[in-house]
């Protein structure tokens, strides 16, 4: 996900392919390359985005 963490910012929406059980989430913070996310159903969770996708979800 090289460079993609940059852009994400708290309150920006994501999801993550590999966990689609875990719902949108919701950026917390990001320090670095490590963003914490709070999923409806998985709670607050930290993810290395050079190690895990992570998608930006978009609302029209």
């Amino acid at each position: 996900m090289n460079g993609l963490y940059q852009i994400l910012v708290p309150g920006s929406l994501v999801k993550l392919p590999s966990q689609p059980d875990w719902g949108t989430g919701q950026v917390q913070s990001v320090a670095g390359q490590k963003v914490t996310i709070n999923f409806p159903n998985a709670g607050k969770v930290v993810i290395d985005s050079n190690k895990v996708n992570i998608l930006p979800v978009f609302e029209s």
